[in-house]
């Protein structure tokens, strides 16, 4: 069914005279240059590669937050782990008792290229944003490696004193962020050790609806497949069966999240924004279409008295300047001087 809504999607956005965005077929279709130097077994199915500052294979009794950033479409991990490194540097003494992480959700071109053993796990180039399994070795959903993070992260062997985690994700791994914020499984394990979770949405280039209507209603009226998954709730892939879309959104309303939006992430010709006809139904640009997304959420019997939406000022589409201006830093560490909610 999904493989019918896509090619029907794309008939559509040929017919129109559309396109897939351009960045589909330029750099996150070329090897990635670097691969995380530590391993995640995620279930004995597969191993994950990721960058950590400090070795969690022994005691870390110093750590009290731990901050998950995920990389964008590019899978460049590396480049990612330079600007956690950046963002815990400028928090000063906040930053210091924490461990950053940074997972790597690899394709099949970065296994051949770097010769990688067989058992490493690898995606489809834009599946793993939305939680879709491994195309090997084993199907593993993203959203199962980031549960195997936080079930690491729960062991109070290794970490006795930590006391909050923060899953944040810039561009590609916002959308990853907002979707695992809605689906996720693994912060029951955080929960039962009374350890804080926090998920950071930064500049995605979609959201998840749970209902069918669109800021841009004539768009998703002329889109096949505009409401399912990663768009919507229909056709969700097999982590998230076991859930009404109900419960999803009342799961989802219950967990603490922070959008953080570039006040320049306006320019609707950006080369890796989303410009299927499923994306532009929500909206121009990505600021408009957080924006758009937050105000639907907000109306909404009950409203959402657990998310936040943050202007980030004077900044585009670039992770570094996110995850290290103000709002970045009070998101990641807690640390007072954002001022930019709405």
């Amino acid at each position: 069914m999904r493989a019918l809504a896509c090619l029907a999607a794309l008939a559509l956005m040929l017919i129109c005279g559309r396109a897939f965005a351009a960045d589909e077929d330029a750099p996150n279709r070329k090897p990635v240059k670097a691969i995380g130097d530590a391993r995640l077994s995620v279930g004995g199915r597969g191993m994950l590669p990721l960058y950590l500052s400090r070795d969690w294979s022994l005691p870390q009794p110093a750590i009290l937050r731990a901050i998950i950033v995920l990389h964008g479409r590019l899978r460049n991990a590396d480049e990612y782990y330079i600007s956690a490194n950046n963002a815990q540097a400028a928090a000063g003494d906040d930053g210091k008792a924490a461990l950053m992480i940074v997972p790597q959700f690899l394709a099949e071109i970065d296994i051949e290229a770097h010769k990688l053993p067989q058992d490493m796990l690898r995606w489809s180039l834009v599946g793993w944003e939305g939680g879709d399994a491994a195309l090997a070795p084993n199907p593993v959903s993203s959203f199962e490696a980031l549960d195997a993070i936080l079930a690491k992260l729960s062991e109070r062997r290794i970490f006795p004193n930590l006391k909050q985690v923060v899953v944040a994700g810039h561009s590609g791994g916002g959308q990853v962020v907002q979707r695992y914020a809605i689906a996720g499984k693994g912060e029951a394990a955080l929960l039962r050790q009374h350890i804080e979770i926090r998920y950071v949405v930064a500049n995605p280039s979609s959201y998840a609806y749970f209902s069918a209507e669109r800021p841009l209603p004539k768009i998703a009226a002329s889109c096949p497949g505009y409401d399912n998954w990663k768009y919507g709730m229909g056709d969700r892939p097999p982590y998230l069966a076991d859930a009404t879309p109900a419960a999803l959104e009342q799961r989802y309303v219950e967990r603490e999240v922070i959008y953080l939006l570039g006040t320049l992430d306006t320019n609707p010709k950006h080369s890796a924004l989303d410009k299927s006809c499923m994306a532009e139904a929500q909206g121009p640009y990505r600021y408009a279409r957080g924006h758009a997304y937050v105000d639907a959420m907000a109306k909404r019997d009950n409203g959402t008295p657990n998310h936040r939406v943050w202007d980030v000022a004077g900044v585009g589409h670039d992770g570094d300047q996110m995850l290290t201006s103000k709002c970045g830093l009070a998101a990641l560490f807690d640390i007072p001087g954002c001022g930019a909610e709405r």
